[in-house]
């Protein structure tokens, strides 16, 4: 069956007691792996051209809005500490369930490596598939690497690809779409197939939105052929947190349990007649970013370094060595 993740991000609201509930809930109703986000607020970069944003003459947008201070201070609230992660651990050694983390800057790679992980499995998110020596260097402690490939142009892809083959490392390539949410008319996932030229495990990483779509694409993922599925998730209403309008619920959770379960002929039949505009979702397996992911892109990229004798060392520096 298709293995499936669920990201908790940061829907635990910084809460231990909520984020052992998420967990208890993840392991009932049959994810296989479930995810915290090694997310610190003072690795925040201030980068002043996202403080006011940027626009051309007309209109176009060319840098995203996003103050540094606002962002930190919600950031802030959220931050769970060294401790809360090696408790996500126990909790999930309790639930009998895989715990994974996604590690957001450089300078988290030591202490993450250092927790007591049952299995040396590990995130990367899509804006540091391209970030080469933040991915080598957690190539050296990790077994497999699962890396979302959403806003990253394809040629980079193939040398994320070629680095990790010659270090001889199992990975997973999610396609995903870096528009929060995206439409069943953006998921390409077509695209699944284009990743699977590198690697024999691919899958996809879902951002639709639940009150509009359903778990719809993310059954269509599956009945594709996905080996892995990833979805935000959440115990809260969808009003309650910022990532709560694309995260599922325990009863979504059971539902693709069940799904992924079913034979592929049915898996097919059921998501087709969810989607009867079927050649919408599927896209095709390339193309080019649309200005919406070439803006997160910018922004995300740089969203969190790591700060080194007063200067940010970017997770894609090559010159340095942390």
């Amino acid at each position: 069956m298709t293995q499936l993740i669920v990201e908790l991000c940061q829907n635990h609201c910084g809460d231990r007691t909520l984020l052992s509930e998420m967990i208890s809930a993840a392991a009932e109703n049959g994810a296989d792996i479930v995810k915290s986000q090694m997310i610190f607020s003072e690795d925040l970069t201030r980068r002043p051209e996202f403080d006011e944003g940027k626009a051309a003459t007309d209109g176009t947008v060319l840098a995203i809005k996003r103050p540094y201070e606002t962002e930190y201070e919600r950031l802030k609230k959220l931050d769970l500490t060294e401790d809360d992660h090696r408790f996500f651990i126990e909790e999930c050694k309790k639930y009998r369930i895989l715990p994974m983390t996604t590690v957001f800057s450089r300078n988290r790679i030591p202490f993450t490596t250092s927790l007591p992980w049952p299995e040396r499995i590990v995130k990367i998110a899509s804006y540091d598939c391209a970030s080469y020596p933040m991915v080598s260097e957690l190539a050296a402690s990790f077994d497999h690497l699962y890396i979302s490939t959403g806003a990253t142009f394809d040629e980079e892809i193939k040398k994320t690809a070629k680095l990790l083959k010659e270090k001889n490392k199992e990975f997973t390539f999610f396609h995903c779409v870096t528009s929060y949410p995206n439409t069943l008319e953006m998921c390409n996932l077509r695209r699944m197939q284009w990743l699977r030229q590198f690697t024999d495990s691919i899958g996809w990483s879902d951002h639709t939105l639940v009150a509009r779509d359903g778990i719809r694409a993310t059954k269509a993922a599956i009945a594709l052929g996905a080996d892995v599925i990833e979805r935000h998730f959440t115990i809260l209403e969808s009003d309650k947190t910022k990532d709560g309008p694309v995260s599922i619920t325990p009863k979504h959770l059971k539902e693709l349990r069940e799904f992924s379960a079913l034979p592929q002929k049915d898996q097919l039949k059921i998501a087709q007649q969810e989607i009867p505009d079927w050649e919408m979702i599927l896209g095709t397996e390339t193309r080019d970013l649309t200005h919406t992911e070439l803006l997160n892109r910018d922004y995300y990229r740089g969203r969190f370094g790591s700060k080194i004798d007063g200067n940010w060392i970017y997770n894609w520096d090559e010159t340095i060595t942390l």
